[in-house]
């Protein structure tokens, strides 16, 4: 992994107040219709940042929903926003790509999140592998990307995405793989 997919990059820019894309009214009902319910069963949110989609899995949809984030701020942040009044979701430190995560409060998952994550990871193809490791049978993996090439000519951003042979990584062995176009954005909902 490079320093892009580690907490040495991530940490300071969330601690100095940086901060992502928020979720959008279009991107929740797409990912609502796309989950549906979550009935208690367990969601994990990679990269989960200021846990805005992991708040949103665990409260709205029902999902006991785990946020994982390399950066310890983000987390600090996220975990900033929980009421104590009722229960919030898990907040863990970990790094996808690297860290042992049978840490993880659940050995597998109906729904796995990543969103704005996969761009910045290096070894993509072993990403994708120990995500469908860790999704039950019939599980969903959602996954929000920026798309090479789809802002103007003019903006420094427009190659911040992914290529197409990253989608094919992403999206290859799936029995299910279905995609949706959000202006700059291409959201997947793969099944094994």
């Amino acid at each position: 992994m490079t320093t892009t997919s580690t907490a040495a990059y991530w940490d300071p820019l969330w601690a100095q107040g940086r901060r992502y894309r928020q979720l959008d009214d279009v991107e929740t009902r797409l990912l609502d219709q796309q989950l549906g319910p979550g009935r208690g069963r367990p969601a994990l949110d990679i990269g989960c940042g200021d846990g805005a989609l992991t708040r949103h899995l665990h409260h709205r949809l029902g999902y006991r929903t785990t946020g994982i984030d390399c950066s310890p701020s983000a987390l600090a942040l996220a975990a900033v926003q929980d009421s104590t009044e009722v229960p919030g979701p898990l907040w863990r430190c970990a790094d996808i790509g690297a860290d042992d995560l049978t840490a993880l409060p659940e050995p597998a998952y109906t729904v796995i999140t990543c969103r704005l994550v996969y761009r910045w990871l290096d070894d993509k193809a072993a990403f994708v592998n120990r995500v469908r490791r860790l999704l039950v049978p019939g599980g969903t993996f959602w996954v929000v990307a920026e798309i090479t090439g789809r802002r103007k000519s003019t903006d420094p951003l427009q190659s911040l995405g992914i290529t197409p042979a990253e989608a094919e990584i992403l999206t290859a062995g799936w029995s299910v793989a279905r995609t949706h176009d959000l202006d700059v954005l291409r959201c997947y909902a793969l099944h094994p």
